[in-house]
């Protein structure tokens, strides 16, 4: 028993991989990961656990850089980030310290207001007292990286199942941010990406000349727990229930005492005693106007810099403010106009802000395919997969015109290429056409091998032992293996470079090569050797 399974251990390998590819392919839990919202029967997009890429199924993909000016090689001067950011900030008239970013690591400053010049930037740096080496377009890497995060949250909390971010860089060294959503259109994705997703609570009350805003009286980072929007109990209008931080780290007053007490120190608890909708704030001029003769104050939400709800407060929240204990909780409700709006608000909060805009509309590209075109791509490429198999099976007949020698050749090659299907499944990489040309690649390649492997054993007459197929066989192996690594060397390149649908390419290309060298060209050894051997 033990004897024929060491003769043969290389065919169980290829079995074993056969059988767990399968379970890759058509097993439960290998499925792409749901959306929220979303069950695992949704997300799967056919009867196998593979996922496919924008050219298979359809969908939008943006490129698009970061818009902002680095100034590199920065001499800090042992100065805290903070502190360079609000140099930098105060010489510069339409920028704050949130624009300004400071990497040490990188001794880098960069701005990302999209209203700064890259001439007033670099006056801003000199006023400021930095040296630098120079200043050039985009953002930093940790800046980068953060949007990519931002996004991907983006994308997942939106229910967008299967998209994907990732950074690319051109071959002038320029970096951009590729975003591929499946079964999205256009204007959906460019809508989600261009709201820079900022949302702040701020507080306009009327003063003796008129209205005064206290911008900023909670922000982003102020919020400990986000709910998921809701239908207001009135029945009209929606919320999203949150909870702001009580504590601080560093011992200083906590988002929700400050923000309790400029609630108080406005007056709220005075104007609500008995309604919470009298809030007369007009976003068309930024006043507050009378209703029923008071001018009340306000709490304005505003998302990416703009107005987009102005509401009162209910006379129990306003009371529990003005006596010091609604802080205990921090629970509050942002409300909205629309339900629409309550989700988006929900969702930037839950995401995060982007640390800098995407440049679309400017030097970015943008593009989609319909559901209906990429179905006709995956239609397209079976025919072409299953056309290629069966001209590579007719050359090989008409080579040698022996079914057992051809037969196991034409199963090993499938076999190849049905194990990158069961890793693509597992690894839950997307397939793209890019892809599936590498797959007509290894199968290609992959019966040329097994051809070397059958011409060198049965070029020098019949293999009339077992000592005589493996000298044969080690000579042929020896060119396989070096062929192996050439292409290896050659593919390496374009694997690790952001070089887009090519990296899929290069990445299917290897791991069928090192499939091929490790199991199925050792298979298909065994397999012969048994049908050829003279015992």
């Amino acid at each position: 028993m033990l004897e024929p399974i060491k003769e043969n251990w290389r065919i169980l390998l290829l079995v074993v991989v056969v059988i767990g590819s399968s379970v890759a392919l058509f097993g439960p839990g290998f499925g792409p990961e749901p959306a929220p919202g979303e069950s695992a029967s949704e997300a799967q997009q056919g009867i196998t656990n593979l996922q496919y890429g924008l050219d298979l199924a359809g969908g939008t993909r943006v490129r698009a850089p970061l818009s902002g000016y680095t100034a590199t090689d920065v001499a800090l001067d042992g100065d805290t980030p903070g502190a360079v950011a609000e140099a930098v900030a105060a010489e510069l008239d339409n920028a704050s310290t949130r624009d300004v970013g400071v990497v040490p690591e990188e001794r880098a400053v960069e701005v990302t207001e999209l209203s700064v010049t890259e001439s007033q930037f670099r006056a801003a740096m000199d006023a400021a007292g930095y040296e630098y080496a120079d200043v050039r377009s985009g953002v930093t890497q940790q800046t980068r990286d953060e949007t990519m995060s931002v996004i991907q949250g983006k994308i997942n909390e939106a229910g967008l199942s299967g998209g994907s971010v990732q950074q690319i860089q051109s071959i002038t060294g320029e970096y951009f941010i590729l975003v591929e959503v499946p079964g999205q259109g256009r204007q959906e994705v460019i809508d989600l990406l261009e709201e820079r997703g900022t949302v702040r609570i701020d507080v306009a009350y009327p003063d003796g000349n008129g209205t005064a805003v206290q911008d900023g009286a909670l922000i982003q980072d102020d919020f400990e727990e986000i709910g998921t929007a809701a239908q207001s109990d009135r029945g009209t209008g929606a919320y999203v229930p949150v909870t702001v931080r009580n504590t601080a780290a560093d011992g200083s007053q906590s988002p929700a005492h400050a923000f309790q007490d400029a609630v108080a120190q406005r007056g709220f608890a005075d104007a609500y005693q008995t309604q919470a909708d009298r809030c007369g704030y007009n976003p068309e001029t930024g006043a507050i106007e009378a209703v029923n003769g008071d001018r009340n104050p306000c709490l304005l939400l505003v998302v990416d810099g703009e107005v987009v709800n102005s509401f009162g407060m209910d006379p129990g929240l306003a009371d529990s403010m003005a006596a010091g204990s609604w802080a205990d909780t921090g629970n509050f409700r942002l409300t909205t106009g629309e339900f629409t709006e309550a989700q988006t608000i929900s969702l930037n909060l839950r995401a995060g802000a982007l640390p800098a805009d995407l440049d679309i509309s400017g030097e970015g590209t943008s593009s989609s395919i319909s559901a209906s075109q990429g179905e006709n791509f995956r239609t397209y490429s079976l025919v072409i997969g299953v056309l290629s198999v069966f001209a590579v099976a007719g050359m090989v007949f008409l080579r040698y015109r022996e079914p057992r020698v051809a037969l196991p050749m034409i199963v090993t090659a499938l076999a190849e290429v049905y194990a990158l299907l069961g890793f693509a499944a597992l690894l839950g990489y997307p397939l793209e056409l890019a892809v599936i040309a590498g797959f007509i690649a290894v199968v290609g390649t992959g019966v040329d091998d097994l051809v070397i492997i059958a011409d060198q054993v049965m070029s020098e007459g019949d293999v009339n032992s077992r000592t005589v197929f493996d000298s044969r066989f080690r000579q042929a192996f020896w060119v396989i293996g070096a062929a192996a690594a050439t292409t290896i060397i050659a593919m390496s390149p374009l694997m690790v470079l952001s070089l887009g649908d090519l990296s899929g390419f290069a990445i299917f290309t290897v791991l069928g090569v090192l499939i091929g060298v490790l199991i199925t060209r050792p298979a298909y050894g065994d397999i012969l050797r048994r049908l050829l051997t003279v015992r």
